[in-house]
């Protein structure tokens, strides 16, 4: 908890930062220009198996989200977005009833494509492939047709897309806010299902 509140309280205080020095943009999206990120919002889950576990659907549940992106803009519409992000997440509704910690973290690689690039405010789609790591504190244990089964976490790929905007709010100094749909091939190693997840970020980000 208290690493949360503290990546989260940090990206608030840079955003107060920039809404304090907004009135001196004169930035744009330029060729040749670099980008690093710090960002933080929140990940929505989805079920975890394809089956029930002792009469129970395990989930992924929905927690935050925090980590940091670096963005190379070849035109001044495209670019290329990496992205490295952490989920302290837990699974929930298990057979025991309780949780188990179920930490995410995703790696992506996207083409981003800016639409209005010479305006301070300058929104864009982006999508691209990326790896889901899953890290189960401890197996999930229970029932399947009479049979004991015993789960645990698996990595996989994952795919995403989305839409967001850049504020930039001094030459070299901007904001991102985002909203990401995202697959995610599985995060345990049995009875696996696929998920469908959302995220929505807000980031403070430097140009060099």
């Amino acid at each position: 908890m208290l690493r949360r509140t503290a990546a989260a309280s940090g990206v608030a205080a840079l955003g107060i930062i920039a809404l304090t020095y907004g009135a001196s943009a004169k930035a744009q999206v330029k060729p040749g220009t670099n980008e690093v990120h710090v960002f933080a919002g929140y990940l929505f889950g989805d079920d975890l198996t394809e089956t029930q576990i002792s009469g129970v659907t395990p989930e992924l549940d929905d927690d935050f989200l925090w980590g940091l992106r670096y963005d190379y803009n070849f035109t001044e519409v495209l670019g290329l977005d990496a992205s490295l992000g952490f989920s302290p997440n837990s699974a929930k509704r298990l057979p025991t009833g309780g949780d188990v910690d179920l930490d995410v973290t995703l790696l992506d690689i996207d083409a981003i494509w800016t639409f209005l690039p010479d305006s301070q405010f300058a929104p864009y789609l982006l999508g691209g492939v990326g790896w889901a790591f899953a890290d189960l504190d401890s197996p999930i244990d229970g029932v399947v047709d009479a049979v004991p089964v015993r789960i645990d976490d698996d990595d996989s790929f994952t795919l995403n897309a989305g839409i967001g905007a850049r504020w930039f709010f001094t030459d070299r100094g901007l904001m991102r806010f985002e909203a990401r749909y995202r697959f995610i091939d599985k995060l345990v190693d049995n009875f696996d299902d696929s998920l469908n997840t959302f995220e929505g970020t807000i980031s403070v980000g430097w140009v060099f």
